[in-house]
């Protein structure tokens, strides 16, 4: 499915309640399992939830958890590192990763939670292009921001006590860890050791679904 398709679909969906939407059995378990709001969402635009690397044949969809004005309240997952560390640690360019690949042209659909998962909706989608010359800035940013988090990487592992990498911030993206038990440790061929005693991952910042929407 091509990315303009989904926007079609999703188009009746938004403000409208997902008590309207779904049915019990599919808003099961909801609030625990916080990507279960972006799995129903692939299936009502006729998504398969398969780890494809990209949701659309063009694009990417992100959802995120906000309130009725559209106010993010987390991060937004963007890709895991482990398979990609030292990429990372060498700087590979940046319109050439795996990383930009997952966020050069996203549809992000915010989704309004505040009160039981009945009363929660989908708020209006906006369509992250970065070829597009209003998001020109914002494509620089990330290489900034892409390339100050390989920095801070490749800082972590040479000078911190534990040799391992740490949160690494950019304006509008992060690495965080990102793992639960049994730990998944990152190995690094070019340091020829274990660079962290569990996974991390790019989160796009609450600054970012702010600029986005304010646009």
């Amino acid at each position: 499915m091509l990315l303009k398709e989904a926007k079609d679909k999703l188009e009746p969906l938004i403000y409208k309640r997902f008590g309207d939407i779904f049915d019990e059995e599919q808003l099961e378990g909801i609030i625990k399992n916080k990507g279960k709001s972006g799995q129903i969402l692939e299936l009502a635009l006729g998504l398969r939830n398969k780890p494809n690397t990209l949701d659309f044949e063009d694009g990417e969809l992100k959802t995120n958890k906000c309130d009725k004005a559209g106010n993010p309240k987390e991060t937004m997952f963007i890709t895991q590192i482990n398979s990609i560390i030292d990429d990372l640690i060498q700087e590979k360019n940046f319109y050439k990763t795996h990383v930009y690949q997952k966020i050069n042209n996203l549809l992000y659909v915010p989704i309004s939670k505040d009160g039981s998962p009945e009363h929660w909706m989908f708020l209006p989608f906006v369509h992250v292009n970065l070829d597009r010359p209003k998001y020109k800035e914002l494509k620089e940013q990330l290489e900034s921001d892409y390339y100050s988090i390989c920095k801070q990487l490749k800082n972590y592992i040479e000078t911190s006590e534990d040799g391992f990498i740490h949160t690494s911030n950019g304006n509008y993206i992060q690495i965080r860890s990102k793992d639960s038990k049994p730990y998944h440790p990152i190995y690094s061929d070019v340091y020829g050791r274990y660079v962290s005693n569990k996974n991390h991952a790019f989160y796009f910042r609450k600054q970012f679904m702010r600029y986005i929407t304010s646009l």
